[in-house]
């Protein structure tokens, strides 16, 4: 079974969405691992950056997209014959191993979900509300992922910012979650209120089951010239005192014109503009990923990640 990895943080414009797109993608063509890009977000930007408007339209028209199958994990009852690997778009961007979930601007009606949580409460002797919405928020990826486990070696959840439903319920699916961050203070917020919201997950769950996501990494994106940036020494301090340096990833992603341009042909920059800085960062940043996935496997599970 394939690794579920959340790409996360509380604030937006860290390169989240970037990141996801471009690790999955060095992951499947450089080191030719089975890949599935899942798009949590109603912003649709990992879509986008790896489909055309158009060819998103025609998906979305077939019902092939996300939301068809939130809606069959809310309404049980609602008949539908497509199914997550209808969903799925084979050979994104003609990389064979990168599969893409597109998402959707619209997921789900929160008071149709609202609804059909307190219908279950009653139907099940009367189950308090908490424990209810609790299974949901942790079933509702984990249901759409489970099929297709076994199909990938790493499945990258692009989540939104901020901690609404998707992310809670990605985050409780994941077994790790990797924080991009911009050097400065207010990114570094965005993480600290992303790290306590997951001890409260882990927490609010713990009475059913054990949550067992951890971090794998914090990654310093649209970095310019981070190391004699003004906030640099101000924001490791600050990070230092929180996380082991185990916990901060080495690679740092820099500002380069050319991960926009990628984006405006709907392709990562490590396909539109290889031999980029930005490409190169992210090529060597892959690299660092997997070598830290596979120290922590191996201290914690004594196995190895396999072509690594």
């Amino acid at each position: 079974m394939g690794y579920v990895i959340a790409t996360a943080n509380m604030k937006g414009g860290v390169g989240k969405t970037t990141l996801s797109v471009n690790l999955a993608t060095s992951l499947a063509k450089d080191h030719g691992k089975r890949v599935l890009v899942f798009d949590l977000d109603t912003q649709i930007s990992a879509t986008l950056s790896l489909m055309s408007p158009t060819i998103f339209a025609k998906q979305r028209r077939g019902k092939r997209t996300l939301k068809e199958l939130i809606t069959q994990v809310v309404q049980p009852e609602y008949q539908s014959k497509i199914s997550v690997f209808d969903a799925i778009f084979p050979g994104i961007c003609n990389i064979k191993n990168l599969d893409l979930l597109p998402g959707d601007i619209e997921l789900y009606d929160e008071f149709v979900v609202s609804e059909m949580l307190h219908e279950k409460a009653f139907e099940v002797d009367k189950l308090d509300f908490e424990i209810v919405w609790n299974r949901f928020e942790r079933t509702l990826v984990s249901k759409i992922l489970q099929p297709i486990l076994e199909n990938y070696d790493f499945i990258i959840l692009d989540c939104a910012p901020g901690y609404n439903l998707m992310t809670r319920s990605a985050l409780a699916a994941s077994n790790f979650y990797i924080l991009p961050a911009k050097s400065e203070p207010l990114s570094i917020v965005g993480i600290q209120l992303l790290e306590r919201r997951i001890a409260q997950l882990k927490e609010s769950h713990a009475s059913e089951c054990e949550l067992t996501i951890e971090l794998l990494g914090i990654i310093f994106t649209m970095s310019g010239n981070l190391l004699t940036g003004r906030y640099y020494k101000q924001v490791m301090q600050r990070i230092s005192e929180d996380f082991d340096t185990a916990k901060i990833f080495k690679t740092q992603i820099p500002t380069d014109v050319n991960v926009a341009k990628a984006v405006d042909n709907f392709m990562p920059v490590v396909i539109n503009s290889p031999q980029s800085a930005g490409a190169k960062s992210f090529t060597q940043l892959t690299q660092e990923f997997l070598q830290k996935l596979n120290a922590v496997v191996e201290t914690k599970q004594k196995i190895k990640v396999p072509g690594t």
